[in-house]
């Protein structure tokens, strides 16, 4: 038996691969609209956007956001072999991005009262990753 095997049957993790330029950009302090005009697949910096534009009370631009965040993700874990469902792990750090964009989702959705897309993303979230459902709340 390999090391690591997945003895339930599931899918294996999804790793998507590192893109360090969104994260360096926003630890180097670049405003996150100025990060998603230059690299708009990155969920990092559109997750960004939903957070600071949630914590400024503008919760429908928070949505939106998030919502493009959570399908540049769905689109890069599609082309890393994601079938749908199974693990997406927080702790791989460049999952962090689609993982982030999906809690902003749900928590945008919930704030707006759209509870049937605020249940399907909580889901998704502790389907995808414990980890990131207790992290991120």
């Amino acid at each position: 038996m390999a090391i690591h095997e997945n003895l339930l049957g599931g899918p294996p993790p999804t790793h998507l691969p590192d893109d360090p330029g969104p994260r360096e950009l926003l630890a180097a302090g670049t405003a996150p609209a100025e990060v998603a005009a230059q690299h708009p697949t990155s969920s990092l910096a559109w997750a960004q956007l939903a957070d600071d534009a949630f914590e400024a009370g503008r919760v429908v631009e928070s949505y939106a956001y998030a919502r493009t965040g959570y399908h540049r993700g769905l689109d890069a874990l599609r082309r890393n072999g994601w079938k749908g469902h199974g693990p997406v792990p927080f702790e791989h750090e460049p999952n962090r991005g689609f993982l982030r964009a999906l809690h902003a989702l749900a928590r945008a959705a919930q704030a707006i009262g759209e509870h049937d897309e605020y249940e399907r993303c909580s889901s998704f979230l502790k389907e995808s990753s414990p980890t990131a459902a207790a992290t991120l709340g």
